[in-house]
């Protein structure tokens, strides 16, 4: 995997992670850090799960 590309996967999950933790203090911030991790994601066209397994996150 690229370094670009795993690059780009580490900021979605960061965004995503973010987006979760917020919801409830800010949820328009909430929202639009999910939308920009979606746009990751979308650029690349993998699921949140194929990134996941891309970036091998949880395992042994």
């Amino acid at each position: 995997m690229s370094n670009q590309r795993k690059d780009d996967f580490l900021v979605a999950v960061a965004l995503t992670e973010f987006s979760v933790h917020y919801e409830t203090v800010d949820p328009e911030l909430s929202e639009r850090a999910w939308q920009l991790a979606a746009d990751r994601l979308v650029d690349y066209d993998v699921t949140p799960k194929s990134v996941v397994n891309e970036l091998e996150i949880g395992s042994p």
